[in-house]
């Protein structure tokens, strides 16, 4: 898991995300984009295994001057999801994250109700490590300053 200086995730907050979830929205990522995935685990980020040209490194998001890449695509740890919404925020980088469906019922996610499309991913993924069920939560992916050809897109 990556250092975090200023916030700490919860110990089991840094599952990997499955290839699935990624492949799931191949055709709403651009390939010609150098991709920051700024939240860190040891191990291959799938994205990269799908052929995306990504930065992924054991830094700390929150530092000042951590801003990589032209776009943002990752799985932020849901502990210090709005942390990590505030910085994006600074940071005013098109991204796609996915998160919990309950992220948009914040008040803290008003800041970006008119900037956000969804995609509402085909069924429950496991983001557990190590084990064969699904999350006890849904989640979506919610994309910012990206140009989807709809504000609300069902796979």
């Amino acid at each position: 898991m990556a250092t975090y200086t200023s916030v700490q995730p919860k110990v089991f907050d840094d599952c990997e995300t499955p290839i699935e979830v990624w492949a799931n929205i191949q055709q709403y990522i651009p390939k010609d984009k150098k991709i920051w995935c700024p939240f860190y685990f040891k191990g291959t980020h799938h994205l990269q295994t799908l052929g995306y040209d990504i930065i992924h490194r054991d830094e700390d998001f929150f530092n000042e001057g951590n801003n990589h890449g032209d776009i943002i695509v990752d799985n932020p740890p849901f502990s210090i999801k709005k942390q990590v919404l505030k910085k994006l925020l600074e940071i005013d980088k098109p991204f796609i994250l996915i998160m919990p469906v309950s992220t948009i019922c914040y008040q803290y996610f008003k800041s970006f109700k008119d900037k956000i499309q969804l995609i509402i991913p085909p069924k429950r993924y496991n983001f557990a490590k190590h084990l064969n069920s699904s999350a006890s939560f849904d989640c979506m992916y919610y994309c910012y300053k990206w140009d989807l050809p709809q504000d609300i897109i069902f796979l």
